[in-house]
């Protein structure tokens, strides 16, 4: 079975500016390509994101494909390949936000994919606990929000397999690994 690594976007792969949609604004972190080469052959790649301003009307359906296209391609040029982008257009109570499952689950079913062996990679608590729920291990980033969040790990319980200050960091971090499960607890880069 293939593992994979489920990405969070904004905050994650690209500089956060707030209800990421329109194209000037789209930036990668700096390392962000370098870290996604050093794990493409040994991991595929999947992008599950919240996109509440779609719910706020702050920018459309098309207006969120346009832009998450325009990352892929961005991506694909370097020779980095996103297999599939799930998102939730939600505020609250549907089955389809993170921390929900849903499209993780979703996502390892429709490609094979062995849960166990791979890691969920975001800069919220939800991303870390999506990860949990589903089995996998996880990477709680400094980047975008995390350290305003970082807090609320504790809070809430969660124990983040990794925790790093940058997309490299967590990448290199997760392929020194090895297979010591998701028992160890927050490593800190």
């Amino acid at each position: 079975m293939a593992k994979a690594l489920f990405l969070d976007r904004d905050g994650t792969l690209i500089e956060d500016t707030g209800n990421a949609h329109k194209l000037e604004d789209l930036r990668l972190f700096p390392d962000t390509v370098e870290a996604l080469k050093l794990a493409r052959n040994q991991y595929r790649f999947y992008i599950i994101t919240n996109q509440p301003g779609i719910a706020r009307g702050l920018f459309t359906v098309e207006q969120f494909h346009a832009f998450n296209n325009k990352l892929v391609g961005m991506l694909a040029a370097q020779g980095v390949y996103i297999e599939e982008t799930r998102f939730c257009p939600h505020l609250e109570g549907c089955d389809c936000r993170k921390p929900s499952t849903k499209h993780l689950l979703e996502l390892a079913r429709k490609y094979g994919l062995d849960v166990e062996d791979s890691w969920v990679l975001g800069d919220h608590p939800s991303d870390v606990e999506m990860g949990v729920r589903a089995g996998c291990r996880t990477v709680y980033l400094l980047t975008g929000h995390g350290r305003k969040h970082l807090g609320e790990l504790e809070t809430r319980g969660l124990k983040p397999t990794v925790i790093a200050s940058s997309l490299l960091e967590a990448v290199e971090a997760l392929m020194n690994h090895g297979d010591q499960g998701n028992t160890s607890g927050p490593q800190e880069t």
